[in-house]
């Protein structure tokens, strides 16, 4: 069977919404990243991904394709599974080379938090369309006597259908669950800072950038951000005498796009390959969290089963990139992952993983300090894991995790030929 690899893409700078980008809609922030890409190489397939698309676009990644100019003759394709996009996009690419005379791939996402569509509430809009139908002008007197109570806002950041509750609120559950201390929060948020700042400086992004409407890097990260500052803010989601979670230990809304190649052995021959590395295994895991310990808990069971199935221990893994939704989602997964009764609990998995090695995790920031476009933030993370892991000794391996909502994870793992 032959391998897959993914080579490093490129994305726009990630401001914060309402910022740089604020006058852009998801195809504008995306074509300049698609355009630069197939410069290099003409994909056999596109998949591209948006977690809150318009209702005007009905396939986002055809119509961004066409829009850009490009081959229409490439099939192009859209996807989502909430933050996990462009993981499983990713993921969908790799299981299509090699079949159907696909051999090179382009996948990757975009959000843009500035464009996000306000809906008319379901009797209200059922009501319009009828009334067009049958009395146009009906209809319209009914449009112009609309009140802000017809109208479906996303108040509580995008909450979750089912349980009418935000991440971060399903996030206080499971850090008061797991018990994650708000000090050990505000730890993963600086050094995410610290991280990514340093990255900056280094030049670690350049080739991993376009600069993109007067935006030549990301603007989030914050090289005076200190424990102190992150200890002064109040909480956010809870804020009674239990909460944890701040501004600056949850991602912040973020616009931006993001691209990666997926490549078997014959589609890498069309690209710079001296950053590729191997994608050796994935799983994606779902739970019932509803009745369980937490929304954003799916990952504490993918990465055992993942890690357990190669026979690999934490130790064994060189490198790992997990989402930082929040803080505490991360902490609360690291801490599953490394209790045994979790494990064989939760994953079915009765296998010592032994301790988690905190320095290997995120060295060059994450979505706390980098942002978080939840359609781009896959590609961003597997791009630059790719990057960080050809530097690495010949074998080594990295882990990607990404929680997505619905009780639901993505877990890759990467190795260097």
């Amino acid at each position: 069977m032959s391998k897959t690899y993914i080579v490093p893409g490129r994305r726009t700078p990630f401001v914060k919404a309402g910022k740089e980008y604020a006058s852009l809609n998801a195809i504008e922030i995306s074509k300049p990243v698609i355009e630069h890409m197939v410069k290099s190489a003409t994909p056999d397939f596109f998949a591209w991904g948006q977690v809150i698309p318009s209702p005007s676009i009905s396939n986002l990644g055809r119509e961004l394709w066409l829009e850009a100019g490009l081959d229409p003759s490439v099939p192009a394709f859209s996807t989502q599974l909430a933050c996990s996009t462009s993981m499983l996009a990713t993921i969908q690419a790799s299981s299509m080379l090699g079949k159907g005379g696909n051999h090179l791939a382009l996948v990757g996402g975009v959000e843009s938090m500035s464009h996000v569509p306000i809906a008319l509430k379901e009797d209200v809009a059922q009501n319009l369309a009828f009334l067009f139908q049958a009395n146009p002008a009906a209809a319209l007197e009914a449009f112009q006597s609309l009140q802000p109570t017809d109208v479906d806002l996303p108040v509580k950041g995008w909450a979750n259908r089912i349980s009418g509750r935000s991440m971060g609120e399903h996030s206080e559950d499971m850090a008061q669950h797991f018990d994650i201390a708000r000090e050990d929060q505000d730890k993963i948020a600086f050094d995410s800072h610290k991280c990514a700042t340093s990255a900056q400086s280094a030049g670690f992004f350049d080739d991993l950038i376009l600069p993109f409407n007067g935006v030549e890097a990301d603007t989030i990260p914050r090289a005076d951000s200190s424990l102190e500052k992150l200890a002064s803010l109040k909480p956010v989601f809870d804020r009674g005498p239990n909460g944890t979670l701040t501004a600056g230990n949850s991602s912040p809304l973020t616009d931006g796009a993001a691209g990666l190649w997926v490549a078997d052995e014959q589609g890498l021959k069309d690209l710079d390959a001296s950053q590729a590395v191997e994608l050796v295994d994935w799983q994606i895991e779902a739970m019932d969290y509803r009745n369980e310990e937490g929304i954003l808990m799916a990952p504490a069971r993918a990465i055992p089963k993942l890690l357990a199935r190669h026979g690999l221990r934490l130790k064994d893994v060189a490198l790992f990139e997990i989402h930082e939704a929040f803080a505490a989602q991360l902490l609360a997964n690291v801490k599953a992952v490394t209790d045994s009764v979790y494990r064989r609990d939760k994953a079915g998995v009765d296998f010592d993983l032994g301790d988690f090695p905190w320095d290997r995790l995120n060295p060059n920031g994450g979505s706390l300090a980098i942002g978080h476009p939840f359609g781009a933030t896959g590609a961003r993370i597997l791009s630059q894991t790719a990057k960080e892991l050809s530097a690495y000794s010949s074998g080594s391996y990295a882990l990607v995790s990404i929680c997505a909502d619905g009780g639901q994870g993505t877990v890759v793992l990467l190795r260097k030929p």
